[in-house]
């Protein structure tokens, strides 16, 4: 498989959903005239991550996940011969979610993922969460490798990227909407290394309400043969500039390295963990706006 070109669209909404729909149709095409073979837009890009307080309005905001916003991003995706990931404010009962929907180049939906780990203790606590992660074989004009996402807050949790690696994910879609500082990257760093996948993450640039930038990619392999010390996985790390950032991800190099590492299921004991499905929060980790 030749190298794989991810684009991150680091860039501003309009305030619009109309607006951040041609923007984000004018952000696709330029990708595409870079090489890109998948374009990955930062969070919730159909309101620009505005989550209003007011019930009737947040929900007014909302777009169908099968409606006119992203069927325009699936018809481009076909013209362009381009995979989309483009991400939503989505039309819900009871509650609008933090969503994400994946087009391959022939613009079929391959996955709609909305985001598990909700951040209850800010304005998302006014949406509902994902019921589920989602790992799908991706056709691209390099060839096919299998993709699934995270989102943001989801990134904080291991066994969100562990799931999806035991799902077969090799790479992993993660729009992003905060402060992208050294320890947040350390954690997508993990993510990759832990589990030996590539974790792409587009965030807002710096001039977006709580955000800077510093979109990523970590292709997570760590040691190659004839290099004697551990090697950065960090492939791109964009500025806190507006703008459209690719990275070219070695796949065949990552497949190589998966089946000769140790990491990822290669050597877990799932049967000593069943404490980590247990409901049960214990002080100091209570908390009153936690929803199961």
């Amino acid at each position: 498989m030749e190298k794989l070109k991810i684009a991150l669209l680091q860039v501003k909404g309009t305030g619009t959903t109309e607006g951040n729909l041609q923007k984000g149709i004018e952000c696709c095409k330029e990708a595409k005239e870079r090489g890109a073979d998948i374009a990955l837009f930062p969070e919730m890009w159909s309101s620009g991550y505005a989550i209003p307080e007011e019930i009737g309005k947040l929900k007014e905001q909302a777009v169908p996940a099968d409606g006119k916003f992203t069927a325009a991003y699936a018809a481009l995706a076909k013209e362009l011969d381009m995979a989309i990931g483009i991400t939503l404010l989505e039309k819900h009962e009871p509650l609008p979610r933090n969503t994400i929907c994946l087009f391959d180049r022939n613009g079929r939906l391959l996955y709609t993922y909305a985001k598990v780990h909700t951040c209850d203790f800010g304005d998302e606590c006014r949406l509902d969460a994902g019921e589920d992660f989602y790992v799908e074989e991706l056709d691209t004009a390099k060839g096919t490798i299998k993709v699934g996402s995270m989102i943001c807050f989801d990134r904080e949790f291991p066994e969100s990227a562990r799931i999806l690696m035991l799902k077969g994910a090799e790479l992993l879609l993660v729009p992003n909407a905060c402060p992208m500082e050294i320890n947040r990257l350390s954690q997508l760093r993990g993510r990759a290394y832990e589990n030996m996948l590539a974790v792409a993450t587009c965030n807002y640039p710096e001039g977006h309400p709580d955000c800077n930038g510093h979109s990523s990619v970590f292709d997570g392999v760590a040691y190659l043969p004839g290099l004697p010390d551990s090697r950065d996985t960090c492939i791109l790390e964009a500025g806190e500039a507006e703008g459209i950032y690719i990275a070219e991800l070695d796949v065949a190099q990552l497949r190589r390295y998966r089946e000769l590492e140790v990491h990822g299921n290669a050597y877990r004991h799932p049967g000593k963990y069943g404490l980590l499905t247990e409901p049960k929060i214990e002080f100091p980790f209570v908390r009153k706006d936690y929803r199961a």
